[in-house]
């Protein structure tokens, strides 16, 4: 039986939401909200990304091109996450990080679109934040590939 790309991209995106679902089931967050109150406090796309595991276009977010000194906060719980002191340019389109705030996030494993990578995810509220990747710079070796719509930029002289 042939399916269209339209019927595999669905398939696909089933798969990658009932997983989300069964992890959130099994792994219990400090900041926990009924899906009326998240889409309620998250803009449509940090919805899609924080709460379905999405992903913005490479290049799109601002937060990639940001320089000052300062925290990036996740956007659903206003956690710190990254500072701006670990962020490089990764050269990928997303902001990127060689190291988070110590208990700032988890991990686990992501199965989706036909391969595994490591899933990052803020410890507090359990939003999906990007990827972690082992070709980042030293001296950790990892590159933090997160979404700029699932964080907040908030500046040191503010």
């Amino acid at each position: 039986m042939k399916h269209s790309r339209r019927e595999l991209a669905l398939s696909a995106a089933a798969l990658l939401f009932g997983a989300r679902a069964l992890a959130e089931k099994r792994e219990r967050f400090e900041v926990t909200r009924s899906d009326k109150e998240w889409r309620s406090l998250l803009t449509p796309d940090q919805y899609r990304i924080l709460r379905d595991q999405g992903t913005e276009r490479a290049g799109t977010s601002p937060l990639d091109r940001e320089k000052r000194a300062g925290t990036f906060h996740c956007a659903g719980c206003d956690l710190p996450l990254y500072s701006s002191e670990k962020k490089f340019d990764s050269g990928t389109g997303w902001p990127s990080f060689w190291k988070p705030i110590d208990d700032a996030i988890g991990t686990s494993e992501d199965r989706s679109f036909f391969g595994t990578r490591t899933e990052v995810h803020c410890r507090r509220c359990g939003g999906h934040l990007g990827h972690v990747f082992n070709d980042g710079p030293r001296p950790t070796g990892l590159r933090y590939c997160m979404n700029g719509l699932a964080m907040d930029f908030k500046p040191a002289d503010e």
